[in-house]
């Protein structure tokens, strides 16, 4: 299961001098625990839709030809643009780029964190390496002071938890 969920709770019309007046669709996102909302117009989850049939199977996109004006038909495409984004999120194990960004989702793991933490898009062996420095490993607790039998202690380990935690003790 992702750690993402989406919902379209709401549409509002949008009338402009410009243009004709358009239909304004709200998208909540919620990705591990923080919910950001968005707007979209229907023409932008067609455009999704064009794109994403390039790399995946889509589901069905609700119709392009309605009257935007009639709230009933305003409703049925509402849902119908949740159950897309929904089914889209049940159907890939991997989302998307294109997806992603469509929501406005930045520094979501492609695969399971376990696994790797490489893009999302891997071009070569290469590009997928990690590009961090590597991590210090303890081999014990170096918050705790060597034991008395440890004939080196470590002196800068003891320095700082001095330091930190008993900054009034004088060392030997």
């Amino acid at each position: 299961m992702h750690p993402v969920s989406v919902s379209v709770p709401s549409f509002r019309s949008e009338n402009n001098s410009m243009e004709k007046g358009y239909t304004v669709f709200k998208i909540d996102v919620l990705v591990n625990g923080r919910l950001n909302s968005i707007e979209k117009r229907y023409s932008e989850f067609h455009t999704l839709h064009k794109i994403l049939k390039k790399s995946i199977k889509p589901p069905e996109i609700p119709s392009k030809h309605v009257r935007n004006w009639v709230p009933k038909v305003l409703e049925q495409r509402r849902q119908g643009l949740e159950l897309y984004l929904q089914t889209i999120i049940m159907e890939n194990e991997v989302l998307p780029k294109i997806f992603l960004d469509f929501l406005n989702i930045r520094h979501f793991p492609s695969v399971p964190k376990t696994e790797s933490c490489g893009s999302f898009e891997t071009e070569s062996e290469e590009s997928s390496k990690l590009s961090h420095q590597p991590v210090m490993l303890f081999l014990r607790d170096p918050y705790l002071l060597p034991s008395a039998h440890d004939a080196f202690s470590n002196v800068v380990i003891e320095g700082v938890v001095h330091g930190v935690f008993c900054p009034d003790l004088q060392l030997r």
